[in-house]
């Protein structure tokens, strides 16, 4: 750190992302990707006429996607924003719909980058403890006059809301911003996007990252009313209108018109899930019934910090967490059958 940083930033604890290794010999279940590859028309739209046009700057409406986007959820275009991943939505709606009067409320356990943005941006916020079973407790959100942000399935537990609940939360808070971070939903939960015709409070986020095997092109898009879209367009032109390449501009629009291979993709993940986390309770582990691409679970043999360095040692990456109330725990992306059956064999070795 050097002495220009402003002190406003200086006590900031920035967000950890998954290990990225180096070593592609690692089977990696750490971060939540998917195991399968874009379908063929994204490798096809990735063309090199379209890599010759990186010369000419993107669409900063990004208009054709917006309308792909728009078809496929039965919105208008002006319901839909598009950026650089899901987390630069995240971030714009904390600095646009939270600070003065507006604090922040989000589970206490949930996507760490919540927090950070809360103090990125110095804003009054509350974390809500989780149930003694994971799970978020829908009546702590209702009536609290407050900006709430929920992720939903919940990570890095996995567990969901109904949306009965997620709509009674909506409801009940009409005065501030509701925001569903939908990054797992395409694995069994309900989406809250159907309320966005009833309700203009509420910002529904989803990415490509996850269930349309995108993570490095950095893609995602909210849905909301008119309104909240205009907002976030006016941080957009106002830091970075040209904040979706053109590759991944095409990609996108590619990745929803295939949308069928990305359905059987989440099918067969579901599948797996379902089968490891049989397994693992076969060895012994307590698995946290799970609606997102990954499962998080506890061994009851070893402590959770020493089977992931273990696992690790053996070339394969879970994600553990050093906070207190989860430590005991790792957090293991569903890959393929294989990576999975490779799994379990190297847990098998490591607990035997």
């Amino acid at each position: 750190m050097s002495k220009f940083l402003n002190e406003r930033y200086r006590k900031l604890e920035s967000y950890t992302p998954g290990e990225q290794p180096k070593d592609t010999v690692l089977t990696k279940l750490n971060t939540n990707e998917s195991p399968y590859p874009p379908g063929p028309k994204v490798l096809e739209a990735i063309n090199s006429r379209e890599a010759a046009n990186l010369r000419l700057y993107s669409d900063p409406e990004c208009a054709g996607l917006k309308e792909t986007l728009a078809k496929q959820y039965g919105m208008t275009k002006n319901n839909i924003y598009v950026s650089n991943g899901s987390d630069d939505i995240l971030n714009f709606a904390f600095m646009a719909f939270a600070g003065g009067r507006t604090e922040v409320l989000f589970p206490e356990i949930s996507y760490g980058f919540y927090q950070v943005f809360a103090d990125l941006y110095n804003l009054k916020y509350t974390k809500v403890p989780l149930k003694e079973d994971f799970s978020i407790d829908p009546k702590d959100y209702v009536c609290q006059n407050k900006m709430i942000v929920i992720a939903n399935p919940n990570a890095p537990t996995g567990k969901a809301l109904s949306l009965y609940e997620i709509e009674e939360i909506v409801r009940t808070n009409p005065e501030n911003v509701v925001l569903i971070d939908e990054a797992y939903v395409d694995f069994g939960a309900e989406s809250a996007v159907e309320l966005v015709h009833k309700y203009e409070n509420l910002l529904v986020v989803q990415t490509f990252s996850k269930s349309r095997s995108m993570a490095g092109a950095r893609l995602g898009f909210a849905i909301a009313s008119e309104g909240l879209i205009a907002d976030l367009e006016k941080i957009k032109f106002s830091t970075n209108p040209y904040n979706v390449n053109r590759l991944t501009c095409a990609a996108g629009i590619a990745a929803i018109e295939e949308n069928d291979y990305y359905r059987e993709n989440c099918r067969k993940i579901v599948e797996t899930r379902s089968y490891t986390a049989e397994k693992l309770v076969e060895l012994g582990f307590k698995v946290v019934p799970s609606k997102a691409n990954f499962l998080f679970t506890k061994c009851e043999k070893m402590d959770g910090g020493e089977l992931y360095q273990k696992l690790r040692e053996k070339g394969i990456l879970i994600r553990h967490f050093d906070s207190e109330k989860i430590s005991q725990y790792n957090r293991i992306t569903i890959g393929t059958r294989e990576e999975m059956d490779l799994l379990l064999g190297a847990i098998e070795e490591v607990i035997g």
